[in-house]
């Protein structure tokens, strides 16, 4: 939920006006919208080469995800397997959109790790891949856009830890 629904909802469950702090957070949270946008922007369109480096990086680091018996072996688990680093890239811009780590949890991480076990799918690996996805993604922005974007990869490393 982004800073200004929180604000509204507590305000009317409180059957008040929003405070003056409060009002100060919204102006806040609108103050870096053009930040968050455009760091979202840039994630959602180079997100095949993101996706691409990530792949390239997990498979050099971990090679035996690709060999015969590993998760991402055959070109069917491989296309799963990225089709999750998609994933996980969308899910990061909803947070930076929001401002907010809650869209991440709601729409993507309540019952991930028990997915992952009930495929038979290593969650370290599934680490190792989101934090060879922050790595890609990261590359591309500046040196303050990446401090923005960072901890919603590592909100996600650290569900799946």
């Amino acid at each position: 939920m982004t800073v200004i629904s929180q604000v509204i909802l507590q305000a009317d469950d409180e059957l008040r006006y929003p405070s003056s702090g409060e009002l100060k957070s919204i102006q806040a949270f609108m103050q870096t919208g053009a930040k968050r946008t455009r760091i979202a922007s840039t994630l959602a369109e180079n997100e095949k080469k993101i996706v691409q480096e990530a792949t390239k990086q997990l498979w050099q680091k971990r090679p035996d995800f690709i060999s015969p018996g590993g998760n991402a072996y055959g070109e069917r688990q491989r296309s799963l397997c990225i089709r999750d680093f998609g994933w996980y890239l969308r899910l990061i811009t909803y947070g930076v959109l929001a401002g907010d780590k809650e869209p991440i949890e709601k729409i993507g991480l309540i019952g991930v790790r028990e997915m992952y076990n009930s495929l038979g799918v290593p969650v370290p690996g599934m680490v190792e891949a989101i934090a060879s996805l922050k790595k890609a993604a990261l590359d591309l922005l500046s040196a303050e856009d990446a401090a923005e974007a960072s901890p919603y990869f590592d909100y996600i490393i650290q569900a799946m830890s």
